[in-house]
């Protein structure tokens, strides 16, 4: 048995607040492309592969910790094809297969070990808001693909939060229903992802990333994801997000470049 660990790209991420716990409260449009990580059951043990698996611990991982807690502590195999700590939930989405694999049911409460692992779990198009535990799914979405890039350069959740310089940002307008691809466009383009100029004063890879996306002739936005340092950039079809990620991954080959359908 295996679940694919999609990748959580949030199309916008605006920062409406902090509680008195220092947790910040966020209203953010999410998607789950076709790309991930694969975690797979096994007879014992936990192992790791996949192209970014070296950067992780078998002995300290959300899949062991999750599994723990619901009853299987071991037994795993994670093929890591994600960047670690790039903004794209790649531990909450692993320790949300985990979930889907062992648990047919309500869900249980995962906040303990992520507040983007319900999200995760659902892994469809979410409003999600509060801290993420307010998670409203969205009308379907027209068919589009990104591009998703990745420059290699570490970005620290902790460190971008601490550098923002404006924590009270309004929330996003709802999300109108039944919208047509350039409709939806406008829409996301007129949104926000608070963190983004946070996160190039730490880390100014990012907005050579941001540069190679929305110089594609194709590119409808380009935009940081989660707290960064992955981008993406929006195409209406796959492609042209195919075409447009061979052309950065030929001018840039040490990045981390996938198109996928969103």
């Amino acid at each position: 048995m295996q679940e694919l660990a999609r990748a959580k790209v949030n199309l916008s991420l605006h920062v409406l607040g902090r509680r008195a716990d220092g947790m910040h409260l966020l209203d953010s449009i999410v998607v789950f492309p076709e790309i991930g990580d694969v975690v797979r059951l096994t007879d014992g043990g936990f192992t790791i592969s996949g192209p970014f698996g070296s950067a992780l611990s078998t002995t300290d991982n959300l899949v062991l910790k999750t599994g723990a807690l619901m009853g299987r502590p071991s037994g795993y195999h994670l093929e890591k094809n994600l960047p670690v700590a790039s903004g794209i939930g790649g531990g909450s989405a692993d320790a949300a297969a985990v979930v889907r694999l062992l648990f047919r049911g309500e869900l249980p409460d995962m906040l303990p070990l992520g507040a983007d692992i319900p999200a995760c779990v659902i892994s469809r198009p979410l409003r999600m808001q509060g801290v993420g535990e307010h998670l409203t799914r969205l009308p379907p979405l027209p068919g589009f693909s990104m591009v998703l890039a990745n420059s290699g350069a570490a970005v620290s959740t902790a460190a971008v939060f601490n550098a923002l310089k404006n924590i009270d940002n309004p929330p996003a307008p709802d999300l109108p229903a039944w919208l047509e691809l350039p409709a939806l466009f406008s829409y996301l383009a007129a949104l926000r992802n608070d963190l983004q100029d946070a996160a190039i004063s730490l880390c100014p890879d990012i907005s050579l990333v941001l540069r190679a996306l929305s110089d594609q002739p194709d590119c409808a936005l380009a935009r940081m994801s989660g707290s960064g340092g992955t981008c993406f950039g929006l195409f209406e079809t796959l492609a042209q997000a195919k075409q447009a990620a061979q052309v950065i991954k030929r001018q840039n080959p040490d990045w981390w470049v996938v198109a996928a359908r969103g």
